[in-house]
């Protein structure tokens, strides 16, 4: 089964859906220390990407959102993965709106794709979700945290998850109804 997620596409970027020749690629990515510092702090194993590729689809499947695989436009190298999700987190607050989430290759970091990506998925959600977004962070994920801000991300809780101190951030839908003004 195919399912019917858009591919979006910034001047650099494709997102796409998550497909099954992929996950040699999540494995790669998710074994990487980098990558896992603020996320659980332990390279995943094949069994736990796996189960990560199935959320990114399944929350397609369910919600009508989901995450998108990112790849360099010209070269067509995997990038990394960026959406939205939802995840149930047992925490407190409760998240109130659909949790965005990005994770971008070490070798990919600094050129600005965690940018372009974010921004081209909130576009997307302000048009078609037309909900406000929320994300958590680590509090010591700093590049996290910037790029959140960056794309008008607001801190609103800190608060524990699995051990960890974390920020929760929430984004309002950037379009305005004029017709409310």
């Amino acid at each position: 089964m195919v399912l019917d997620t858009p591919v979006l596409m910034t001047e650099r970027l494709v997102l796409r859906t998550h497909r099954l020749d992929d996950f040699a690629d999540l494995c790669a990515m998710w074994a990487h220390p980098e990558i896992v510092k603020f996320i659980g702090g332990e390279p995943q194993t094949p069994e736990q990407v796996w189960q990560r590729l199935l959320r990114y689809t399944g929350n397609w499947a369910l919600f009508d959102y989901g995450y998108w695989a990112v790849f360099d436009k010209s070269t067509q190298q995997y990038i990394g993965n960026i959406g939205l999700a939802e995840n149930h987190r047992d925490i407190e607050p409760r998240l109130r709106y659909p949790e965005m989430g990005w994770t971008f290759n070490p070798a990919f970091h600094g050129k600005g794709y965690a940018v372009e990506a974010a921004k081209c998925v909130l576009a997307w959600a302000d048009e078609v979700l037309k909900t406000p977004v929320c994300c958590i962070i680590d509090q010591d994920n700093v590049r996290s945290i910037h790029l959140a801000e960056k794309c008008g991300f607001l801190l609103r809780k800190e608060t524990g998850y699995h051990g960890n101190m974390i920020y929760i951030m929430e984004r309002q839908n950037a379009i305005v109804d004029t017709e409310l003004l």
